[in-house]
């Protein structure tokens, strides 16, 4: 009874957060309370308590470093003209029948290079759209492509705080998760990029409003000096460089970028490491954020949700319920399983993060009882919750683009690779599962 108790007072707290606006740090802190709380009514003391909370939180500094080295990126490349190169020359490329196709492709390399959904949907994303406005494309149609990019990136990227999530929560290894990732997701990206080349050639672009590239021209260089720190985080880790050295030269030359290429100042550009970039004019609405500070939210949810794991598993408060979940997953099998669990906690906690870490605390034990290991459990949260996300309308991953966008929920179905990788890796794992059977 006091676990209902302490999941009605989260539920309560975070369902509050979302009605208020408030951030859902607050829920997490006062579910933390509960649970502490229930853990103590059990027989822990508060200092035991305590140092399976602290065991928790200690796995998320590593996690926790690597989120404010992102918000340093995000910066760089905006005051170093990185997004704006892409930007520029994606609009140039453009011809009447490849309109989807050049907005899928640059959505997915500068969701992976950047690892973030949200900051690609508001820039990119909201530029592409104004594009299909003016030139009579189906605004609706490239919601959806946008969507299906900017997830791409958020799910299988090295630098994404989704997989760098993943990664803390199952204790697996960061580089051979999205390794599996990128193997899981090649056919559903094929599949989806085949789907949208042909409704590119059926919904062309009219016309190409070229006033924004002007703009882009006046404001910044778009040199090719621009596209090297997105070369430092796609091509380094691929010749094996640690991903955290990658960050940096990322950092490092996009800051040399912004003094020497962008003419920025020094005192400007620590300014904005720290704050975010700050652009003027009709600039302002696409280019402006990133920093360190933008991170410090998704940081404290981290490092809560690592308290809340190293809690469940030191008094075992969730024995009972995963116990509960194993004739489920007989039935449904793990990945059938994980993705009922996943509808389950996105319609009820709306937000990608707080369900990727109630899924991994559920199903962690039923999943190790089964026979499968960590990596495969990462591999099932990666390729369900995270992309799931994306398509509940009252979900966090779902509203915020599509607001960015200013479009309706009609975009949802539209976002084909939110759905290609559960269902392609679902029918890889049902196959498997029969060839084993024999």
């Amino acid at each position: 009874m006091d676990l209902i108790v302490s999941f009605v007072i989260f539920m309560g707290a975070m369902i509050g957060c979302i009605a208020t606006g408030y951030t859902m740090v607050i829920a997490l802190f006062a579910g933390l309370i509960a649970f502490a709380v229930t853990g103590y009514r059990r027989g822990h003391t508060l200092k035991d308590v305590a140092a399976m909370g602290w065991s928790g939180l200690k796995d998320a500094f590593v996690v926790i470093e690597i989120m404010f080295i992102i918000g340093f990126i995000t910066a760089v490349w905006r005051s170093g003209g990185t997004i704006a190169f892409f930007v520029y020359y994606g609009i140039k490329l453009i011809t009447p029948g490849v309109f989807l196709i050049i907005t899928f492709v640059l959505c997915c390399l500068l969701s992976y290079a950047l690892g973030t959904s949200f900051g690609v949907a508001g820039t990119v994303g909201v530029i592409f759209m104004a594009l299909a406005r003016a030139g009579g494309v189906n605004e609706v149609l490239t919601a959806g492509v946008v969507m299906s990019g900017i997830y791409f990136g958020d799910r299988g990227s090295p630098v994404s705080s989704s997989a760098i999530l993943v990664a803390a929560i199952t204790k697996t290894d960061l580089l051979g998760n999205v390794k599996r990732m990128a193997r899981s997701g090649m056919i559903p990206l094929l599949l989806t990029f085949a789907v949208y080349a042909v409704l590119s050639f059926l919904n062309p672009v009219h016309t190409v409003d070229q006033s924004f590239l002007h703009t882009l021209e006046s404001e910044f260089s778009v040199s090719l000096w621009c596209a090297l720190p997105a070369v430092c985080m796609i091509v380094l880790p691929l010749l094996k460089v640690q991903v955290a050295t990658a960050m940096i030269a990322s950092i490092v030359s996009g800051g040399l970028i912004s003094v020497f290429v962008q003419h920025m100042e020094v005192k400007e550009l620590l300014k904005a490491m720290i704050f975010g970039y700050s652009a003027e004019g009709s600039l302002a609405a696409v280019m402006n954020g990133g920093g360190m500070l933008s991170m410090i939210e998704i940081v404290c949810i981290v490092a809560l949700s690592s308290t809340y794991s190293g809690i469940f598993a030191g008094t075992d408060l969730l024995g009972s319920l995963q116990d509960k979940m194993l004739p489920v997953m007989k039935k449904t099998g793990r990945f059938g399983t994980m993705l009922i669990m996943s509808y389950v906690f996105l319609g009820i906690f709306c937000n990608q993060t707080i369900a990727s870490m109630m899924c991994s605390d559920f199903l962690k034990k039923p999943y190790e009882h089964l026979g499968a290991d960590r990596e495969e459990l990462a591999l099932d949260l990666e390729n369900s919750v995270i992309l799931l996300a994306g398509t509940v309308p009252w979900a966090i991953a779902c509203t915020v683009p599509l607001g960015f966008m200013q479009v309706g929920y009609g975009a949802v179905p539209w976002s084909l690779y939110l759905y290609m990788v559960p269902l392609c890796y679902g029918i890889q794992k049902m196959l498997r599962g029969q060839k084993d059977r024999r």
